[in-house]
């Protein structure tokens, strides 16, 4: 197996240093992560290269320690300097920890983190088990909140990422409406399989999440349940496709809305998202708090006595919901910054008219916004 390459080991390193860093300006000797069936967590991913299902484990003196699941799949994409299967430790987290502790010679009395989601049980076992060191386990102020933080601004690598993640996107939206024009897709299912399937033959990891389609009669919901049907798709009326793709980790995510034959009052609808996405996307600019934008958006709508049931949009990477959040709701303090890749994605709903949503992904530059995907309003 090859293993990964030498600018990757050097990139996922200089990842790890800025935990590093700030490990030591917090006090903290140790901290585990771990992504596991229920407690999923990327940041492993964007720490290690490693998929999933592992435990990683950072020490303050500058050195990582992986117990992967499946440690053939490590040894081809994984980096850290030590490597051990989790089946060492019964694949149990409390003696893959001593273990790391015992590794990395943690002096006693040293802080050791865990995540914040460890269930109470679990972390009075992390107690007992390591009572020679102060095992904390927090959300503010912790290394959760702050590789979201780090996470939301992507390096190099990640924007060039997503700009290939993109092309891809845009040359599926270009395959949806000429297969709709040509009357290939006739159902919400027809939709689905063609994303998958056309995704997978460019070297997609699959889609980011599960693809809703949802046609003429039920795009009035925000997100459809369920997912997609053998229903008319692209059928006279208001019909609704969010997707993404994931390449390399990374997700897009983009929605379109076909209309075929619409009625003035969803032309009227139409017409007041194509403005909402217009306004939104000329606000989002560096520098400019996310709140004000979707706080614009909404007053928007307003002045048509409308009310859009979600937030503007969010950040996206290697999960589909990332930092920072673009919503109207006072304890929304992000900023926006250069290297942000951020949704927006007005949307208005009526059982009797059907839903409407215009999502793009964008790239905050110095320069201002960069709409990296052509998603839009298709019109039969």
């Amino acid at each position: 197996m090859k293993g990964v390459s030498a600018k990757e080991a050097a990139l996922y390193q200089r990842r790890r240093e800025k935990v590093y860093d700030w490990m030591a300006r917090e006090g903290v000797s140790m901290v585990m992560l771990e992504d596991a069936e229920g407690r999923r967590d990327s940041n492993l991913r964007w720490l290690s290269g490693q998929p999933g299902d592992a435990l990683l484990f950072l020490s303050v003196e500058r050195k990582a320690f992986l117990a992967p699941w499946d440690i053939n799949l490590a040894q081809l994409y994984a980096n850290a300097d030590y490597l051990r299967p989790y089946a060492e430790f019964e694949r149990r987290p409390i003696p893959a920890c001593e273990k790391a502790a015992a590794l990395f010679k943690i002096p006693r009395n040293s802080q050791i983190e865990i995540p914040p989601v460890t269930p109470y049980p679990r972390f009075l076992r992390f107690l007992e088990a390591l009572g020679d060191y102060d095992v904390i386990c927090r959300e503010e102020g912790g290394l959760a909140v702050t590789l979201e933080q780090m996470r939301a601004v992507k390096d190099e690598e990640e924007i060039r990422i997503y700009r290939q993640a993109s092309a891809i996107t845009d040359e599926l939206i270009e395959l949806l409406e000429k297969n709709l024009r040509g009357g290939k897709i006739k159902t919400e299912y027809d939709a689905v399989q063609l994303i998958d399937g056309e995704c997978r033959k460019r070297g997609c990891e699959g889609t980011g999440f599960e693809t809703l389609a949802a046609g003429p009669e039920r795009s009035f919901a925000i997100h459809a349940f369920p997912p997609s049907t053998t229903a008319p798709f692209g059928s006279r009326g208001l019909s609704i496709l969010d997707f993404g793709i994931r390449y390399r980790g990374y997700t897009t995510d983009v929605t379109l809305t076909v209309a075929a034959g619409p009625s003035r009052a969803q032309e009227q609808l139409i017409a007041l998202i194509e403005k909402a996405y217009k306004l939104a996307l000329g606000m989002a600019q560096p520098g400019a708090p996310s709140l004000d934008i979707a706080a614009a958006v909404d007053a928007l709508f307003a002045r048509s006595s409308k009310t859009m049931p979600h937030a503007l949009g969010h950040g996206i990477g290697l999960d589909p919901h990332e930092a920072p959040a673009l919503r109207n709701r006072g304890d929304n303090t992000w900023v926006l910054a250069p290297g942000m890749v951020i949704t927006l994605e007005p949307g208005l709903y009526a059982p009797n008219l059907g839903g409407c949503r215009l999502e793009n992904d964008v790239l905050i530059t110095e320069q201002g916004p960069e709409a990296l995907t052509a998603s839009r309003i298709i019109r039969l």
